[in-house]
Parts: structure tokens; C-alpha cells; sequence
């Protein structure tokens, strides 16, 4: 792998793990420290990824800095029953000019999915999330991004891209790899009215905080997801003050390290990352402490999954067929092995698309069907592809 845009991570940190428990995490990843080198990936199958630069997170200046204080909680804590081997493969420091950043995400992102490596990625800002789509490019294949964030961050077209506006140009530049784009726990009076309209009309998921306090709703929107971006400044202020950009309400701790536990237990999600971290504005190091809590849940989800996504073969599920009035039947497929749900659209003709021909959904989507209602998620995705 190229490591010329790789740094070692801060050495205080690898010195800080050697007087932890023997039973830490830290003891368990394989680091990229000055005196230890570069690792090895082989077996490798998720890598830590900092990514130093925050010039265009708009009014949240500093982000970028300090990620060691995010690894010192995070190799602190204990690790659960986990298989996987884990990688911190350092940071990525900011280049010469910004584009020079996202260069070197999107090769270093792309390097690891070629290895079939999953990477974590600690930000900086969230435009960081753009460079992280751009690194599919090369696999030729459509994808869907969710943003946890209380904004949508769509911008005009005529501004730059920043943390801001970095959406409308994952949605309009070419090449244009965007199948599906959803929003978990937006705050209306964030978001200019367009903006949300604007999302309906193309199909993408919106949806309001209070909606997803129901975190069950969460699961099947995660299990649709490649690309799972988190903005921190989602999470409340008293519960994460380290973002210049946080508000009174937004998501508890727990409820964000849970949403991060539906994002690992899906067989889908190949990149997750963490935005918008400040260190300038954080306390005791409270919103490190988070940020290493939601990786550690992402952890836990990713080794607690059940490889159940119907894709090559539905022997080991149930089917069942709803017919609607005036239209074809809409197929429900229930694994046997975990009791998730998906439903199938039949059209699709354009291999591009073929992964996108079943859909995650949840039993109440099955129910809505047999009441002669489409499901919302179903009718959407049809829409984009037919």
C-alpha cells in the first residue's frame, strides 16, 4: 500500500498504551508508530484512518487538531469478543492546498477497499465525506450514502466545496456514482425549506430527529448504506460540546453509539467516519471520549454480522408475495438466519443497479404492503430506477 501520505500517529499515544492494561484495545491493533513502522495488513480488515484537515469546515475552524486525544480514549477502553484484526494506519496531514487532501483520502480510501480493508476515518471536517465518495470511483459501481448530521449540507451550486456544500457536488459532479442519499436526524429549522423539498424530489431519505428517537428505524437505513458519514455537531451540545456548530438538542450519546452499531452490523457499509471533531471547544476530553465510543460500537456491530444480505442466493429465506391493486407484486424476503426484511424490485435491467435490487426494510413495511400501501422506501427507489 502507499504509505507517502501516511504519518505515524502521535507517539504520545503509543506510549501511553504501553502502561494500559494488557487486555486494552490498544494492545490488540497493529499501529503505525515511528518505532514501529508501517503494519502489516494481511488479515487486516478494518483501518484507523485520521484525517488532519479542517480549512473548509466553515465556523468550526481547529477541527483536524488533537485527533490523538480521540486514540487515547479509544485504545483505553477494552475490546469485546471480537475477531477482526484492526489497523491504525495514522493520519493523512493537510496538503499544500485542500485539494491536495482530498487526494490523498480518496487514493488511500480506494488503496484500502481494493484490500478489502474498511476504513474508519476520523476527520476533520466533513467535507472530508466528499473525498470518501470520490474513492469508489473506481470500483464502477453505484453507492448510497447516509449522513447523521442535524443539517444537510447541500449549499448552492456556485459555492465551493466545504462542510457546508459539500452534498450538492457529491450529487452533481461527474462521475456521478450517487444511487441514494439519506439523512438521519435533521433539524427542521436547520435546513431552508427548499432544501428539504429539493431531497423529496430526488427520491432521497430525510429524516427529522424526533422521527429516528424511534432508533429501530435506523437499522434498515444503515443496512442500505455504503458510505456512513457522522457529523458530531449532531450529538447535543451538553452531551458533545467539542463543535463550534452544535445546538441544545440533537442525538445522546447512547443513541448515536447505537445508531453506530446498526452502521457496523451491516454487510453493506465499506467506509464509516466521524466529522467536525474540535478539540478547542471540548471538555475533559467528553467529546473524545464519545467519538471513541461510537468506534468501539461500530466495532462491536461490524463483528456481530450475519453475512444474511440476500444477494446471491434466497435459499435460506422466506418469501413472501403481496399483490397490489393495478400493479405487480412486491416480493418480501425474510432471512432465517437473523429475521431482517427485504423487498425486491423486479425491473431492473442495468447491472449498474442490480445491487440496489433488494431493499432493506422492516417487518412493518410488509404489513403496510399487505394494507395496500407502498412502502415509502420501495416506491423511492423505483422511482430512481425506472
Amino acid at each position: 500500500m502507499n504509505q507517502d501520505f501516511l504519518s505515524p500517529i502521535n507517539g504520545r499515544v503509543a506510549e501511553n498504551i504501553t502502561f494500559q492494561s494488557d487486555n486494552c484495545f490498544g494492545k490488540t491493533v497493529r499501529i503505525y508508530t515511528d518505532q514501529s513502522g508501517f503494519p502489516e495488513l494481511d488479515g487486516v480488515a478494518l483501518a484507523i484512518l485520521g484525517v488532519k484537515e479542517g480549512r473548509n469546515s466553515i465556523d468550526n475552524e481547529g477541527c483536524g487538531e488533537n485527533l490523538s486525544a480521540i486514540r487515547e480514549k479509544l485504545y483505553g477502553l477494552f475490546p469485546g469478543n471480537w475477531s477482526t484484526q484492526i489497523a491504525d494506519i495514522g493520519n493523512i496531514e493537510p496538503g499544500n492546498t485542500v485539494e491536495d487532501t482530498y487526494f490523498a483520502v480518496s487514493n488511500t480510501i480506494s488503496e484500502l477497499l481494493k484490500l478489502n480493508i474498511l476504513p474508519i476515518v476520523i476527520g476533520g471536517g466533513q467535507d472530508i465525506t466528499y473525498a470518501n465518495y470520490r474513492a469508489y470511483d473506481v470500483l464502477e459501481q453505484t453507492v448510497n450514502l447516509v449522513s447523521v448530521d442535524s443539517r444537510f449540507d447541500i449549499g448552492l451550486l456556485s459555492d465551493e466545496l466545504t462542510s457546508k456544500s459539500f452534498l450538492n457536488k457529491i450529487i452533481m459532479q461527474k462521475p456521478n456514482n450517487l444511487f441514494n442519499y439519506s439523512n438521519i436526524g435533521y433539524q427542521t429549522y436547520f435546513n431552508p425549506q427548499e432544501e428539504i423539498e429539493l431531497l423529496h424530489k430526488l427520491y432521497f431519505d430525510a429524516y427529522r430527529l424526533g422521527e429516528v428517537k424511534n432508533l429501530e428505524l435506523v437499522e434498515p437505513i444503515m443496512r442500505d448504506a455504503d458510505i456512513v458519514s457522522i457529523d458530531i455537531g449532531s450529538v447535543r451540545q451538553s452531551e458533545a460540546p467539542a463543535n463550534n456548530n452544535t445546538s441544545p438538542n440533537g442525538f445522546y450519546g447512547e443513541e448515536l453509539c447505537a445508531v453506530a452499531r446498526y452502521a457496523g452490523i451491516s454487510d453493506k457499509v465499506t467506509s464509516f467516519g466521524v466529522y467536525e471533531y474540535n478539540p478547542r471547544y471540548d471538555v475533559n476530553n467528553q467529546t473524545a471520549h464519545l467519538i471513541a465510543q461510537t468506534i468501539w460500537y461500530f466495532i462491536e456491530g461490524v463483528n456481530q454480522r450475519a453475512n444474511d444480505y440476500p444477494y446471491a442466493t434466497k435459499e435460506s429465506y422466506q418469501k413472501f408475495s403481496v399483490v397490489l391493486e393495478d400493479d405487480d407484486p412486491i416480493n418480501f424476503y425474510k432471512s432465517d438466519k437473523s429475521g431482517r426484511w427485504w423487498m425486491e424490485i423486479n425491473l431492473i435491467t442495468d447491472n449498474k443497479y442490480k445491487r440496489h435490487a433488494l431493499i432493506p426494510c422492516a417487518y412493518q413495511d410488509y404489513m403496510r404492503a399487505l394494507e395496500q400501501k407502498i412502502p415509502d422506501r420501495w416506491y423511492k427507489a423505483l422511482q430512481k430506477l425506472t
